[in-house]
């Protein structure tokens, strides 16, 4: 009996770069999922417009059409709830997502953040790591917590910071890495070997460190 493709939805703010790498994985076959949903808070998102072309249900809400920040995220998670998603992936989803909502979702929502957490949650990963003269520089994948990129990290991708780098070159090497850590860490979801059970387990055992490209392939 061949298992169903687990269900995703995506959330994103921008052009959808990362949900790109997704489609592509899904498209080669390398990742058997089955998109159900990809939100935005912006209806000029680019990510919309890739779902649109891929023959991806869409939703765009405003959040300045409701009264507050909790109202907003409701609204949101209720469609996405409705969409049967059993993994929300949060791929360049600029806001911050009320407490009450997100606990409803542990261990079945994942964000990939361009810092190796828990060094620089936020805004500007880029350049405080290049202020801070760090030697290396990297993008995590974890699971959404109430607090900001503080959620269980699963899974890291890392480069060398060189002289020359700038946040412009840092930004663009690290996303190629980005576009494969994502799907790989999705796929790994998919298949059963990344799990929640109160804690991230891996291959049937608590995760004692975060997962390498290369354990996920």
């Amino acid at each position: 009996m061949t298992q169903a493709p687990l269900k995703v939805a995506v959330l994103a703010s921008g052009r959808g770069s990362n949900l790109a790498s997704l489609i592509a994985a899904r498209d080669a076959g390398t990742l058997p999922v089955e998109f159900v949903l990809v939100g935005s808070d912006k209806a000029s998102a680019g990510a919309l417009r890739l779902a649109e072309s891929a023959g991806i249900p869409t939703l765009a809400l405003n959040p300045k059409s409701y009264p507050d920040r909790p109202s907003f995220d409701r609204a949101l998670f209720d469609r996405i709830a409705a969409s049967g998603a059993g993994l929300l992936v949060l791929a360049g989803f600029m806001r911050v997502i009320d407490a009450a909502v997100v606990a409803e979702w542990e261990g079945r929502a994942i964000n990939i953040h361009p810092s190796l957490l828990p060094k620089y949650p936020g805004l500007h990963t880029h350049r405080r790591c290049l202020e801070a003269g760090d030697a290396e520089h990297g993008a995590s994948v974890h699971y959404v917590t109430a607090e900001l990129d503080g959620g269980p990290v699963v899974a890291q991708a890392r480069i060398p910071v060189g002289a020359a780098d700038t946040e412009a070159t840092l930004a663009e090497r690290l996303l190629a890495e980005e576009h494969k850590l994502l799907p790989a860490v999705v796929g790994a979801i998919a298949s059963g070997r990344l799990r929640w059970s109160g804690k991230a387990m891996f291959d049937g055992r608590p995760l004692a460190a975060p997962l390498t490209l290369a354990q996920l392939s």
